[in-house]
């Protein structure tokens, strides 16, 4: 589906990028011992920043808006994701500025990993720094947790010009981040996130509980056991199975799921179709190391839904 005139991006982001040095073990260890990593590696990553990669992989124009430093992890955060095409030219450039640097402990024998990650020297732009022609050359708005104060005033934005918004929302609910919560259009948690917010225990109560006359979906997530959602406020939860596969590693599944999804609505399809791309795309992700290298590309997520509806 070609972009609306006047739109210079199918998807917007603002919110985290990282830099993450991830090491592989055979098992997480226990205090007090020592164990040979196996593998290192260093790849881009950060909640936004792994979505635009995927929606970029998807096809969707891609474009981030943060603020970055002189140094050598803003550096490295830029080449990584104009090297997957995503637009850079709304950053903007501070000497103070950083990327959130973590180190990622993957354990091999069922690819479950720990994040320990640092965040001391991430800016995040002022409400007054979010532009009203941006916002309004996006056909969805991508915003999480990280940059609340921001986020909140792209979302009113994007609402006055009937964009709609996505967004990943994980930490601890405070003032801010509830009042970003309200302005999301397309609200996809984490199982472990929707239970502490809600106080309920099964996912469809959760999704229920989250759901509002503001919300165009809510969906909760949790990994291997699918999702759950609801179109419309009052409706039906319907479940969605997760994709069966032999996880090699999880770091960036849920990124790829909120950027999949927001490609697919940029694009025009369907919410459920959306979740089915969505779904199959973490999916694949996780049976490669790394946090953006195993990122299936459309055509691949298009051959798994075929042979998935075949087998039917």
């Amino acid at each position: 589906m070609p972009r609306a005139q006047g739109k210079r991006w199918d998807v917007l982001g603002l919110g985290a990028v990282s830099v993450d040095d991830l090491v592989y073990v055979d098992q997480y260890p226990q205090p007090g011992t020592k164990m040979p990593v196996q593998e290192r590696r260093r790849e881009g990553g950060g909640l936004t920043g792994t979505a635009l990669v995927a929606a970029g992989r998807l096809g969707a124009k891609s474009a981030y808006y943060g603020i970055l430093g002189e140094d050598e992890l803003s550096r490295f955060t830029l080449l990584e994701l104009e090297r997957e095409g995503v637009d850079c030219s709304q950053i903007l450039y501070r000497a103070e500025a950083r990327p959130i640097h973590s180190t990622v402990i993957v354990e091999r024998s069922g690819g479950q990993r720990t994040i320990l990650y640092w965040n001391a020297r991430v800016v995040e732009p002022t409400p007054e720094e979010i532009m009203d022609d941006m916002i309004a050359g996006c056909q969805v708005l991508l915003v999480d947790h990280t940059m609340a104060r921001a986020g909140l005033q792209a979302a009113r934005l994007a609402h006055a010009h009937r964009v709609p918004v996505v967004g990943d929302v994980e930490k601890e609910p405070e003032p801010r981040v509830l009042d970003l919560m309200g302005q999301i259009d397309h609200l996809i948690v984490s199982m472990r996130f929707a239970g502490r917010v809600t106080g309920k225990r099964e996912p469809e109560d959760m999704v229920r509980a989250l759901s509002g006359p503001e919300r165009a979906c809510c969906v909760v997530t949790d990994g291997e056991r699918g999702c759950w959602y609801l179109r419309e406020h009052g409706g039906g939860v319907h479940h969605l199975p997760a994709l069966k596969v032999q996880a090699v590693d999880t770091t960036g599944c849920g990124d790829v799921f909120h950027g999949a999804y927001a490609a697919c609505l940029a694009q025009g399809e369907s919410v459920h179709l959306a979740l089915e791309v969505a779904t199959v795309a973490a999916g694949l992700k996780a049976t490669r190391a790394g946090g953006r290298s195993g990122i299936p590309d459309r055509a691949t997520i298009d051959r798994v839904l075929a042979a998935n509806e075949e087998a039917r």
